[in-house]
């Protein structure tokens, strides 16, 4: 037997696949009490989740369902073993980034808000016969989106997230460029140390490491001027993954156009320069929020506390490294 702990107000609907041997043991929010628990399934990113944990007694395991713990590490005594929810994101989280880069090629935050003003921004609406346009398009038409075809797409911490978002965006036809913090060579990843040199060669720069100490503002000033002039930058990592004032500095400039999930501060208060920076899109965190992504989270959550039943090593457990 296992003494499981989850929130009290977890769907019935979520349990079903937890084995006998588990005591499921609901966590009231407000409780004063102690709970004894062996394996705890931590709520998603609640605030309050350090007050909650020093209620509990006996825990062994916690199984975070986010795939970021950066929020844990800090009160999370070093005896406990701590398991992320690697994997659990790569559906939804690879789905937002697609989604994200073809918005953003094809335009469609510029056109939604032409929408909403009822104006018609296409070829019909341009009156000069094309000759203020540039390059093989004079007198010809205007550019108003891009393919995604053709582009270098470089993947900023190529884990398990990085493999669907690269599996997904390989039928458009992309050069997919892999960046981890080691090498590897099947498939060809590059040590996290060559991202300047790669940088210049890249039309979508993807960010999906997790926050570390060595995350921390991974691009800066430095990184953002290295890429190539209206590249795109992806981040669906972590905020301050990415310099904030510097990117600000970057858009105003023309120099990078942006598509965040995240950012510095989060959330974003009104009146923030991000809100209305040029050629930034911004979603409030929201690449994983899916219906389906909390049936997958608790499926393997189930399978961590059989394979703990079982004596077996548990799959995710966070090392030294924070991931």
């Amino acid at each position: 037997m296992v003494r499981v702990g989850v929130d009290e107000n977890l769907s019935p609907d979520l349990l079903v696949d937890f084995p006998s041997e588990a005591e499921i043991i609901r966590i009231p929010r407000n409780a004063a009490q102690e709970f004894a628990i062996d394996f705890w399934i931590l709520p998603f990113a609640r605030k309050d989740a350090a007050a909650a944990f020093s209620r509990l007694t006996g825990v062994k395991v916690v199984q975070s369902m986010m795939a970021g713990v950066d929020w844990i590490l800090p009160w999370l005594p070093k005896d406990i073993t701590l398991c992320d929810g690697r994997g659990i994101h790569d559906i939804s989280t690879s789905e937002w980034v697609v989604t994200a880069i073809l918005s953003s090629l094809k335009r469609f935050p510029l056109y939604r808000d032409l929408q909403n003003r009822q104006e018609w921004g296409g070829q019909a609406a341009v009156r000069d016969g094309y000759m203020n346009e540039t390059g093989p398009q004079l007198g010809q038409y205007r550019i108003l989106s891009e393919d995604l075809s053709g582009k270098s797409v470089l993947i900023v911490g190529y884990g398990s997230i990085g493999a669907a978002i690269e599996s997904r965006l390989a039928p458009f036809g992309i050069n997919a460029i892999r960046v981890a913090r080691s090498a590897r060579s099947t498939p060809e990843v590059f040590p996290v140390s060559e991202l300047h040199r790669l940088l210049p060669h890249a039309d979508i720069v993807i960010t999906i490491v997790p926050f570390t100490p060595e995350t921390d503002k991974l691009f800066g000033a430095r990184e953002l001027q290295l890429m190539k002039p209206g590249a795109l930058l992806v981040n669906a990592a972590r905020g301050p993954v990415v310099d904030t004032d510097a990117m600000l500095e970057a858009l105003n400039a023309g120099k990078i156009r942006a598509a965040l999930d995240v950012t510095d501060p989060e959330p974003l208060p009104p009146g923030h320069p991000l809100w209305s920076a040029p050629g930034c899109l911004i979603t409030p965190h929201i690449a994983g929020s899916t219906p389906e992504f909390i049936h997958r989270a608790f499926r393997f959550g189930a399978a961590q506390v059989r394979r703990y039943l079982a004596g077996e090593p548990l799959e995710n457990i966070v090392t030294d490294a924070g991931y």
